[in-house]
């Protein structure tokens, strides 16, 4: 799973997190319904944004939910998800979005890619997708071609820029591309005026998407020389958090232009996670994220011997009974079916591989700086204080 706005869970109250849930699960669940099973690889946390825009723009009509079938991401429980037209073009757009990052690594070489057989198989799978995401497009009424147009035009300018090139000159094809979806979205939902100030937000959260991914990535692109925007233009740390706090003030701007139905959770996502997202990418971290839900065993592991008792009960579950772990191979082959099964990730409770505790999924757990739950009331975030926006039900 990749994109740059995570929500914190304990940031959201359980109806905002269902319903980002039920978006995040309806992009996965359009993949697979317009694309085929592999497609769902593509599903991201940026592109449900799209369905979330949608249907913030939407009266509430009945029948926006369905009920999905169980899934090992769910740990094998049905749940309310999100379908229709914006499910459709978010999973368009990701679609899109996910071939030509393909492509981009494989022309780089990076990882398995640099192997040209699987680069070939790389680059067909790409095309595929292209083709696909542009039958959809056309169905909604979005012309893909101005994603593949915003692609190809990156690496043109991506190999004539150096020092002293503007570094909104490089970000400009990503621009282009997330305007034109977020545009399109106030199409979708019958609001034809919300189309300018969206495309404006759009422009910003490419612009913001861009520069957070090369700043993650600058340390690991110097060490294998891979091309970074920041290097190549010579902008310094402090220039390119100026921009991004700018692009951030004008999403804020945008958003109080357009007209909503519902817009909640488009607000907790692009008014406030985003800047988190932002704090994270140049310095924050979370003081509640645990370590990570397994790992190797330790040297001198006892697969016969369950973890430390945590909370005083027998097993670390105060009031439950205590049961006897996995041997050494048989927790690995656990650990393999979790992996493969992507609970390890997205499952809200899993059983450890070996010691057969209770254990959160990666996606559950906080990834905010400090998580002061109890004083989201919009002070100094210049979102015109929605006193309505608050996520926190006193947590």
């Amino acid at each position: 799973m990749f994109g740059i706005v995570r929500p914190c869970t304990h940031r959201l109250s359980e109806g905002l997190r269902a319903e980002w849930m039920a978006h995040l699960c309806g992009l996965c669940l359009a993949l697979r319904g317009d694309h085929g099973q592999f497609a769902r690889i593509a599903t991201n946390y940026d592109g449900l944004i799209i369905s979330v825009l949608t249907e913030a723009q939407t009266e509430r009509p009945t029948g926006r939910r369905r009920t999905a079938g169980p899934c090992p991401l769910r740990g094998m429980r049905t749940a309310p998800v999100a379908k229709g037209e914006g499910a459709r073009l978010a999973a368009a757009v990701s679609l899109v979005l996910a071939s030509a990052k393909m492509r981009d690594h494989a022309a780089d070489g990076d990882g398995l890619l640099a192997r040209r057989p699987v680069a070939a198989a790389a680059r067909r799978v790409a095309a595929r997708w292209d083709r696909a995401g542009a039958r959809t497009g056309a169905e909604l009424g979005f012309d893909t071609a101005l994603l593949l147009d915003a692609v190809d035009r990156q690496t043109g300018i991506e190999a004539l820029a150096g020092p002293g090139t503007p570094l909104l000159t490089v970000t400009e094809p990503t621009e282009t591309a997330t305007a034109a979806a977020f545009a399109h979205t106030a199409v979708l939902a019958g609001r034809p005026g919300n189309a300018a100030p969206l495309a404006e937000a759009g422009r910003l959260f490419g612009r913001l998407a861009h520069l957070l991914d090369a700043v993650e990535d600058r340390e690991a692109d110097a060490a294998s020389g891979a091309w970074n925007p920041l290097a190549a233009t010579g902008t310094s740390i402090g220039e390119a958090r100026r921009l991004c706090d700018d692009a951030l003030h004008g999403i804020r701007l945008a958003l109080r232009d357009a007209d909503f139905a519902d817009d909640r959770l488009a607000h907790v996502l692009l008014a406030h996670e985003l800047g988190r997202s932002v704090d994270r990418a140049f310095g924050g971290s979370c003081t509640h994220r645990a370590p990570g839900p397994f790992g190797p065993p330790p040297p001198g592991f006892d697969p016969e011997a369950p973890e430390a008792p945590e909370g005083g009960g027998p097993g670390g579950d105060e009031g439950h009974e205590k049961r006897p772990g996995r041997g050494f191979l048989a927790g690995c082959a656990v650990a393999t079916g979790l992996c493969c099964t992507c609970q390890v990730c997205c499952s809200s409770e899993f059983e450890g591989p070996w010691s057969r505790r209770k254990r959160e999924g990666c996606c559950n757990d906080c990834d905010c700086s400090d998580c002061d739950c109890g004083g989201c009331d919009c002070s100094g975030c210049d979102c015109d204080g929605c006193d309505c926006c608050c996520p926190c039900d006193g947590c």
